[in-house]
């Protein structure tokens, strides 16, 4: 049978916008077709062939631990019995995009929101709505890393403070999000690795972000990440590197409310820009420089 797909969109007069679910739901295993097994089958495939030369290890290991396979889509159930005895989170599947406060909500509390519906074959290389490809393996493989666990759930914690405070400090507080979670870097040993869900999801972004000369690659410092429009209708104009997850974890311990009231007496950042205080590094390599005017 067919899945009814993940968001309905209302026509206003800014176009169509998404219609938000609240609720999480059952996962519908037993309804997905061939086709869509097939889909994740072809996804999963891909990526785990290509991600050992992009990917940190970290996210690697994840997957190993989880099990995931070309074994068709993963059961939730399965996954959080793994995923609840290693750090306490658990995967909610849910219907379609959440409000804020919802989201926020389920990370603070260790819940983990992931799309039951997987995209369609002819969408195998773009798609403008995260579905469970994205979702699960995208994101869940780093829940098995206790300090990225943390982060998440620190995240979640300080988007419900942002949510109160109002509009742009809700701004500030995703652009932290996309910069980290969804398209972040990091430093190894062997040189910049991919962690964030956006990219190591996508085959040609996970390529883009570590061996294109095209892109910005710019030492993570927390008011810059959280100053700094985006994009979301190419590939990212610029990517934010970490030291380690550590330094995520430490950088959402203290109040963001001062943080806040500076940012918004400063004017943001375009997402192409370097500025003269970037430590910037060159594609593929571990070591930056403090002037990326070179780059």
């Amino acid at each position: 049978m067919d899945i009814p797909r993940r968001v309905e969109h209302q026509q206003t007069d800014r176009g169509y916008v998404p219609v938000y679910a609240t609720g999480t739901v059952e996962q519908p295993w037993a309804s997905y077709s061939k086709t869509d097994h097939d889909v994740w089958d072809t996804l999963y495939r891909r990526q785990r062939e290509l991600l050992p030369a992009y990917a940190c290890q970290a996210f690697l290991d994840g997957l190993d631990a989880f099990g995931m396979g070309e074994g068709g889509i993963p059961r939730f159930d399965d996954l959080n019995e793994v995923l609840g005895k290693a750090t306490g989170w658990r995967i909610v599947a849910v219907e379609g995009l959440l409000p804020d406060e919802v989201f926020f909500d389920h990370l603070a509390n260790r819940r983990f929101p992931v799309s039951w519906w997987i995209r369609k074959p002819e969408q195998l290389d773009y798609l403008s709505e995260p579905d469970l490809f994205h979702d699960l393996f995208g994101h869940v493989p780093l829940l098995l890393n206790p300090v990225f666990a943390d982060y998440m759930q620190a995240y979640g914690k300080g988007g419900m403070k942002a949510h109160a405070i109002g509009p742009e400090a809700l701004m500030n507080l995703t652009r932290l999000y996309w910069y980290t979670v969804e398209f972040g870097l990091i430093r190894t040993d062997a040189g910049l690795r991919i962690y964030g869900a956006g990219i190591v999801s996508s085959k040609g972004e996970s390529v883009y972000a570590i061996d294109s000369a095209a892109p910005n690659r710019i030492g993570f410092d927390l008011e810059r990440v959280m100053n700094t429009r985006y994009r979301i209708d190419t590939y990212q104009q610029t990517y934010f590197v970490i030291d380690d997850f550590a330094q995520l974890f430490d950088a959402t311990g203290p109040d963001f409310t001062p943080i806040y009231a500076r940012l918004a007496d400063s004017s943001p950042v375009a997402a192409a820009d370097v500025l003269p205080t970037d430590t910037v590094y060159q594609r593929g390599t571990r070591e930056g420089f403090a002037n990326g005017a070179d780059n």
